[in-house]
């Protein structure tokens, strides 16, 4: 199968590791990776602070560039409900505008075969156990977008809970948001700043030594709260601890 690799704009400029990661696992796993070059922004920063009309270049864009293949994975809850939830939407706002059906055409193409990591393992690789050693206490939390907008459900857990050497904690609240929502963060900081704060504080009472999670911008917030209550934990994203063997171990 050949795959290309969605890696998404926070991954690119903060997270690479989790790019190389997830390259790693799925070659592991017999998947062809491409990295398409032309791929930028999906527009979901544009279309959430309000900017819809600016979003339409950006999926017609991301339609252009990922067009060719079989499936399109990316690490990211959010910018895989983007394209999933809200570019359909959009093409239905166009024409509902008399704007014509074409970005509803365009986007068509792209929507159905976009997976998350997890979800790609799960339903199209038919895989859970994919041969990982993480020697570590680690507890899950579910991003908002990966629970409720793509309905990733137990498909992480069953994961992770097959990694071997991994102890699983349970997480207080664990469906509960870390307060990140991107620009909520910016617009909201004080509620932003508090719910990070109950996340931090549930996740350090379950003893782990890292949170992990299925999005880096989740985890970003997460692991600046836990940085400035000096918890002593991590943030890890789950391509990461996925591809990590006993040959090749990851921290």
């Amino acid at each position: 199968m050949r795959v290309a690799l969605f890696l998404t704009c926070v991954n690119d400029t903060l997270y690479p590791d989790t790019g190389r990661a997830m390259v790693k696992l799925l070659t592991r796993l017999g998947v062809e990776v491409d990295f398409p070059m032309a791929q930028t922004c999906c527009g979901q920063a544009h279309y959430n602070t309000g900017y819809r009309h600016e979003a339409e270049p950006l999926a017609r864009h991301f339609s252009d560039v990922f067009g060719e293949y079989e499936a399109i994975v990316t690490p990211s809850g959010s910018c895989g409900a983007m394209v999933r939830e809200l570019y359909p939407r959009m093409g239905e706002r166009a024409r509902a505008e008399g704007r014509g059906g074409s970005l509803a055409t365009a986007v068509a193409s792209v929507v159905p075969k976009t997976y998350e990591l997890t979800e790609f393992l799960v339903d199209v690789l038919d895989v859970t156990d994919v041969g990982a050693y993480y020697p570590h206490r680690v507890t899950y939390h579910p991003t908002c977008h990966g629970l409720r907008g793509l309905g990733l459900g137990d498909r992480p857990r069953r994961l992770l809970e097959a990694v071997r050497g991994l102890e699983l904690a349970e997480l207080p609240g664990a469906e509960e948001c870390c307060g990140f929502g991107g620009t909520f963060a910016l617009k909201n900081p004080d509620v932003s700043a508090a719910m990070g704060t109950d996340k931090v504080r549930n996740a350090e009472s379950t003893g782990a030594e890292v949170l992990c999670a299925a999005d880096n911008s989740c985890l970003m917030h997460i692991g600046g709260t836990m940085a400035r209550l000096r918890t002593g934990m991590r943030p890890v994203h789950i391509a990461e601890i996925l591809a990590s063997t006993e040959e090749e171990p990851a921290s």
